[in-house]
């Protein structure tokens, strides 16, 4: 399978740094990107965050339950553990689907960022990802 064509029919699951929180999602992937926003920046201590998005209603939560949720935009919330503190995800209220990050699914080699959010904030020293999406997909 190629880098471009993600497989949408085998579930994926995935966890926090420390395992308490644990997650499988399944259907397609939506728009894996990186996003260099104030909030993504400054909650990873990073430069960018990488996230990918599945159906809502394919998400099963496992192991200690849900993240802890913390709204860092009027409409949108991010989900971590509270016991690691590790980021984990991002839901829009009233969503249909939930953004996860690549880290917290193992940074799987057939989802890789074909864009990247809040580019003009990105730090100057590394190269910008370029916007790769199919233009018939908007």
């Amino acid at each position: 399978m190629s880098p471009s064509t993600p497989d949408v029919t085998t579930p994926r699951s995935g966890a926090c740094r420390c395992g308490r929180i644990r997650f499988t999602v399944s259907g397609p992937p939506d728009h894996p990107h990186t996003c260099s926003c104030d909030d993504c920046q400054r909650l990873s201590g990073a430069p960018m965050m990488t996230w990918v998005s599945f159906p809502l209603d394919g998400l099963a939560w496992s192991g200690g339950g849900e993240p802890s949720w913390h709204y860092t935009w009027p409409d949108s919330r991010r989900g971590f553990c509270p016991g690691c503190g590790s980021q984990i995800c991002a839901l829009d209220d009233g969503a249909t689907h939930i953004a996860v990050t690549l880290s917290s699914l193992g940074n799987p080699p057939d989802l890789v960022p074909v864009d990247q959010s809040f580019r003009e904030n990105a730090v100057p020293w590394l190269p910008r990802i370029p916007d790769t999406r199919d233009p018939d997909r908007g």
